[in-house]
């Protein structure tokens, strides 16, 4: 079998969401298969240690695709002609994009189309995306589910809401969670200890990870954490790991309003093996977007062994279950009281510690390829 795969999110050292389920579970499924051949279709110029196997051949296919003009061009010009030559038997597609133009030729077996939909944010809230992309997303996704001939998704959730949405049975979606990198483990109070020292000037503190975007919620945490502070009088810092990604107007507004400013600390994009010291030294989690399809920060914490605030709607309390507590992220009180809890009860932090080793079972990478795997199987 022949499977060409839209790998143009795999770029070194920027993977977010999106990149690390394409490069967890292609790595993965490519080397697990090499009775089959992989075509990885990148935009640019590619790292070498994205070649996983002697069986993955790489094309480069311009222009560079990074704007809803540009996307338009390599998915129905660019990409047409390279598929029309190699002609594969599955287009695999991690971030949901598909060449509609494209079709096998007349005589030849018909290729299968899978894209992997993480979620419908830009269905849901169309005016927090750039203009041009809510535009594009709106425009093609619900052309993309008709063509695809299975589609797969990160949550029990996200596959209801693709379901009702697009009005297309829940019995051609298939759910591949989501995992943890192997490196997000607990760490030892030295080496907590250590982390602490680099990261928050030695204090405790609260994590969020995730893109600076509205659905975040990045705002409401930090006026969560001021009105924290004022109530408890501790001295436990804010640290916010991630870049910019867009419209943080209303970050930076809440920022200079607040009074605790000198205890939150965004340290910007950090690589994974920073990622796993931050994360694993936090007194809790505190990750409470409006919207997500999944929410991997809450497994890298629960593998870390660290307590988990988390928002009580869409994907986030399928993903934590019962290892976390639930807030309403909409309400700054709830979010308040929950770090107010965590703060002050060390027996809470240690059972939803507990659970959350359990929890987290249900989460790896590896169980994420299988079930990939899985789903290709069903499509071809």
């Amino acid at each position: 079998m022949l499977i060409a795969v839209n790998t143009r999110l795999l770029l070194k050292d920027r993977l977010e969401g999106m990149g690390w389920f394409a490069y967890e579970s292609l790595k993965r499924i490519t080397k697990a298969h090499p009775e089959h051949q992989f075509i990885f279709l990148f935009d640019r110029p590619f790292a070498e240690e994205f070649i996983f196997s002697d069986n993955v051949s790489p094309i480069v296919v311009g222009p560079q695709a990074r704007h809803p003009f540009l996307w338009y061009w390599w998915l129905e010009q660019a990409l047409p002609k390279v598929l029309h030559k190699q002609e594969p038997d599955l287009f695999l597609s991690p971030d949901g994009f598909l060449p509609l133009s494209y079709s096998s030729p007349a005589g030849i077996k018909q290729c299968k189309f899978l894209p992997v939909i993480h979620d419908l944010y830009f269905e849901h809230y169309p005016g927090e995306i750039p203009f041009l992309a809510s535009k594009f997303f709106k425009r093609y996704f619900q052309r993309y589910v008709k063509k695809a001939t299975r589609i797969a998704t990160v949550s029990e959730y996200s596959k209801q809401d693709i379901s009702s949405f697009y009005k297309i049975f829940p019995d051609k979606i298939d759910v591949v969670y989501d995992g943890s990198h192997e490196v997000f483990k607990p760490l030892s109070e030295d080496e907590k200890k250590a982390a602490r020292q680099k990261y928050s000037n030695g204090e405790e503190y609260f994590l969020f990870v995730g893109a600076l975007s509205p659905r975040k919620n990045v705002a409401r945490l930090l006026q969560a954490f001021d009105q924290f502070k004022k109530t408890s009088s501790a001295k436990i810092k804010l640290v916010i790991v991630g870049e910019k990604l867009f419209m943080t107007s209303e970050i930076e507004d809440v920022f200079e309003k607040i009074q605790c400013k000198n205890d939150v600390i965004f340290t910007g994009r950090l690589g994974t093996n920073d990622l796993k010291d931050v994360m694993a030294s936090a007194l809790a989690l505190a990750f409470v977007p409006y919207f997500e399809g999944f929410g991997i920060p809450i497994v890298e914490a629960m593998y870390c062994d660290v307590p988990v605030i988390t928002s009580n709607v869409t994907s986030m309390p399928e993903v934590v279950g019962d290892a976390g507590l639930l807030v309403d992220p909409f309400s700054i009180d709830s979010i308040k009281d929950a770090m107010l809890k965590i703060y002050k009860d060390e027996t809470l932090r240690n059972k939803l510690i507990e659970k959350g080793q359990a929890q987290r079972q249900k989460f790896s990478w590896d169980k994420t390829a299988e079930k990939l795997w899985s789903c290709i199987e069903k499509t071809i």
